[in-house]
């Protein structure tokens, strides 16, 4: 099950119709500017998973239905095999597996991810979002530098932290190596 930006666009703009919510009101509650939302919609600008995950709260659906326009169907239990969980790339060089994408009614929004490292970023800013709800990481190897609402952590293999989405936070890998953890999202 794949998607394009362009698919993801036009059920966006599809739903948010549908809804009677208009684009400058999803650009405020997406915290994304007016230009960037109309582009975004137009399949012309790349997103993030956080704001994926807005608008599918917005817009009442799944973030797998905003996605891929197919509706989760499973509700007792889903499996998902090693290497096929729903891919989502939408950030420069992060990978993003959804490893829930069947299971119908989540109360949580299951990823795992791979940071890739990167020298330069080391002593950057690190780029920061905010999304409803609480998540939590859980690192399965290499080192991941966590800044949460002003906060800077480093976590390695086997650490966990949880927090408030809704707080300014970002990652990156450290250490010298791509960082993998567990991302849960919690509604």
């Amino acid at each position: 099950m794949n998607y394009s930006i362009k698919e993801v666009a036009e059920r966006l703009k599809a739903l948010r119709e549908i809804v009677g919510i208009s684009a400058e009101e999803m650009s405020r509650r997406t915290d994304v500017s007016f230009e960037d939302y109309a582009l975004i919609e137009k399949g012309e600008k790349d997103f993030s998973v956080t704001f994926v995950y807005k608008c599918a709260e917005i817009l009442g659906v799944d973030i797998i239905e905003l996605l891929t326009g197919e509706n989760p169907k499973l509700k007792r239990y889903c499996v998902v095999r090693k290497g096929t969980g729903l891919p989502v790339k939408r950030r420069e060089g992060f990978e993003y597996q959804h490893l829930a994408y069947l299971f119908k009614d989540k109360k949580i929004e299951p990823f795992l991810v791979i940071a890739p490292y990167s020298e330069e970023e080391q002593d950057k800013p690190i780029s920061l979002s905010v999304h409803e709800g609480q998540e939590y990481d859980y690192i399965l190897s290499g080192s991941l530098k966590t800044v949460i609402d002003g906060k800077v952590k480093v976590l390695n293999a086997g650490d966990s932290i949880i927090y408030d989405s809704g707080a300014p936070h970002g990652m990156i890998a450290t250490n010298g190596a791509k960082c993998e953890f567990l991302a849960i999202l919690i509604k």
